[in-house]
């Protein structure tokens, strides 16, 4: 068997706290960010805990699987 190898975009994209949580940005958060309002660009500088549909999936990419 090959090594399993972590997906390096989901790697750029995620991090793991030390409690276990994947946090991610928010997106849209690079273009245009003159014209959006200034709560929407506040929020961009924060991270959020990925939602629970998704967790599975972007646990299988940070592992290799």
């Amino acid at each position: 068997m090959p090594k399993l190898k972590t997906h390096k975009g989901a790697a750029a994209r995620f991090r793991v706290t030390g409690g276990g949580k994947i946090m991610r940005m928010y997106g849209s958060r690079n273009n245009f960010r003159r014209k959006k309002r200034k709560p929407v660009t506040v929020l961009f500088g924060r991270t959020v805990e990925v939602a629970a549909e998704q967790r599975k999936r972007v646990e299988g990419l940070l592992r290799g699987q």
